[in-house]
């Protein structure tokens, strides 16, 4: 395999067959250490399960690991949908103040600064965002939409209006009919037209006197903003249904144009996208939702508020849908969000979403000859979906052409989604990344369909430069191992694994 790398040109480091596969466990030396005889014998424990290494040993074992991890201190994270963009020190800094170690149970006098923070971060959300109020309890984009959609929910029920249905494009995250039927709505589906949006009429035929809401991602997965969002607001409302605004995809409007503005009731965003809070390795998130003024009594409790001498947790909502989250959400992941907005300002966040859609377009215009581009005159927003369907040709999917790219030390977009584009790549850049770094990944991209021109076998039986090659995923999910257990999974089985690939 090493030759066939070779006669393609590519500079990547090689696959290692000597990394150890071992876990800690494993590597464990029992009876390593004498136990503690100068404490009173009930204080001893007869017995303590955990790795026996030395400190060498630890610190070896987990930076070997971290090695073999891809974030985007690494390199360019285009996971469409997602907005991986660089997260500032800065804000780091911040978040790490021992200012920010209060305890949630500590009196309302002693954690006036916390709550300022949270209330300050408030106010930037609902200036940002054309809304009313603000819950930033929420710890995830669809813990956001759910709580959106428990306060439609209980919104009719306080009517006494038995609207039970959801109206949700099939362009829409995953997570939007799954945050409705959880709610107890049933999900209409309605079809994007031949560019990729939404057309107006066929919301008019979708709505009846069932609709509670219209769930609108804008721009869309496809990052193509919804130029009828007018009209659609008008014949929602005009039904008697809410409209709901996915923030998912918010940096590609940020400073430009306010979702309350577009006609939307209620909605949710992501802190760990738009406001450059990490979120590698699943967390900790935070999804803010926002509503107008006519839903503001329903959101969580508590609520900070202030005033005029002091800030406090109002837990005086008789309305409210109740918690969703222990205590007021992830404290740290605000504290972030709010040193980003302070120090861009006005100006600088309007360059953010101004710098995704350069960027963004600006790989459209370099890879749309080669991977397929629905609107590929069109101006994309923040992100755009490319599609692999011209390579199915030669046998080659978008699943092989994102292993292919971890060879070249680079990390694959988003694929297969939105399920409206056939082998879809879902690119997107960010502002925080170069000309520089974006063109290495178009030239990258470029390569990779001459090499399937040229060696099909090569791009599909990728990635030849990992520790670990291509998986067997239909044995790996019917065979889950969660845990580790020393009856079940041993070196040898490692090793075993590691020289058949699996």
């Amino acid at each position: 395999m090493k030759e066939r790398i070779e006669q393609t040109g590519t500079q990547i480091p090689y696959r290692s067959d000597n990394f150890d596969f071992c876990l800690i466990f494993e590597k464990s030396k029992k009876n390593t250490f004498k136990k503690c005889t100068d404490l009173p014998d009930g204080l001893v424990r007869a017995s303590l399960d955990i790795p026996e290494l030395s400190e060498p040993e630890v610190i070896r074992h987990y930076t070997a690991l971290s090695k073999l991890n891809f974030g985007i201190d690494t390199g360019m994270y285009p996971l469409g949908s997602c907005t991986m963009k660089y997260n500032p020190r800065f804000t780091e800094y911040l978040s790490a103040l021992p200012h920010n170690m209060v305890h949630p149970y500590q009196d309302e006098t002693t954690i006036q600064g916390s709550l300022k923070i949270i209330y300050m971060l408030k106010r930037h959300l609902m200036n940002i965002c054309g809304m009313d109020d603000f819950s930033l309890q929420p710890a995830a984009g669809a813990q956001g939409e759910f709580t959106a959609m428990a306060i439609i929910k209980k919104y009719f029920e306080r009517k006494n209006d038995n609207r039970n249905e959801v109206i949700v494009p099939d362009s829409a995250h995953g997570t939007n009919p799954k945050s409705a039927a959880m709610s107890g709505f049933d999900v209409v589906e309605i079809p994007s037209d031949e560019q990729g949006t939404i057309d107006h009429n066929i919301v008019k035929e979708a709505v009846s006197e069932k609709t509670a809401a219209l769930m609108l991602t804008n721009p869309n997965t496809l990052g193509l903003f919804e130029k009828e969002i007018p009209e659609i607001a008008r014949i929602v409302h005009d039904a008697g249904g809410l409209l709901f605004y996915d923030g998912a995809n918010l940096n590609g409007i940020v400073g430009k144009v306010r979702p309350g503005d577009m006609g939307f009731d209620c909605m949710s965003l992501n802190l760990h996208k738009t406001f450059a809070v990490p979120h590698g390795g699943g967390g900790p998130g935070s999804g803010p939702t926002g509503v107008k003024k006519h839903l503001a009594d329903l959101l969580p409790v508590p609520a900070v508020e202030f005033n005029g001498e002091k800030y406090y947790l109002d837990y005086n909502r008789p309305d409210s849908i109740g918690k969703v989250h222990g205590f007021y959400g992830n404290y740290l992941a605000i504290v972030r969000a709010l040193g980003y907005i302070l120090r861009l300002g006005s100006i600088g966040l309007t360059r953010i979403s101004e710098f995704s859609v350069l960027n963004s377009n600006y790989m459209v215009s370099k890879l749309s000859d080669v991977y397929e581009v629905k609107n590929p005159e069109t101006l994309h927003k923040h992100e755009a979906v490319f599609s692999a369907a011209g390579q199915k040709k030669y046998d080659v999917n978008a699943l092989d052409i994102a292993k292919r790219l971890m060879d070249y030390g680079v990390h694959p977009p988003t694929i297969y989604f939105p399920l409206i584009v056939k082998e879809a790549l879902m690119i997107e850049p960010t502002e925080t990344e170069s000309k520089g770094s974006i063109d290495n990944y178009c030239e990258i991209l470029l390569r990779l369909n001459e090499e399937i021109q040229k060696d099909a076998e090569m791009v599909k039986s990728a990635p030849h430069s990992t520790v670990v090659g291509r998986l067997d995923d239909v044995f790996a999910a019917r065979k889950m191992i969660l845990r580790w257990n020393p009856d079940i999974v041993t070196t040898s089985d490692h090793e075993n694994k590691q020289q058949d690939g699996n």
